[in-house]
């Protein structure tokens, strides 16, 4: 990680913490063309981890995981992102593996990140 994906991946964090009430304890974060693509492990809380024992729970944890955190960056747009990049967030796709409480971002911004960043690495 360059210092601007390092940058990025702790702005993550403490979004997911202000937002969901727990930030995931590790995120790696790759810039590739207009993408960030983060890598997160961590994200459950205990209680979660609780409810993940049954079929039921795994299912409402991952819509949770993947639908309503696209829906908070609907009605919270990642402001601090869009400044700390000089780029306008565009859309956000999600994806969680609750069983090993790893899960996959990628935000898409009006601009190549890679190109505009790759001097940094």
């Amino acid at each position: 990680m360059n210092r601007m994906e390092a940058e990025f991946s702790n702005l993550v964090k403490a979004y997911r913490k202000k937002h969901m009430g727990k930030g995931p304890e590790r995120v790696i974060t790759t810039f590739c063309k207009c993408w960030a693509i983060c890598e997160m492990s961590g994200n459950l809380s205990p209680v979660e981890k609780f409810m993940a024992k049954t079929g039921d729970g795994r299912q409402m944890l991952r819509t949770a995981r993947t639908e309503m955190v696209k829906e908070i960056y609907k009605e919270h747009p990642p402001v601090e992102m869009e400044e700390l990049l000089g780029a306008k967030f565009v859309q956000l796709f999600v994806d969680i593996d609750i069983e090993q409480d790893v899960g996959m971002s990628v935000f898409v911004f009006d601009q190549d990140l890679e190109k505009k960043y790759k001097h940094l690495s």
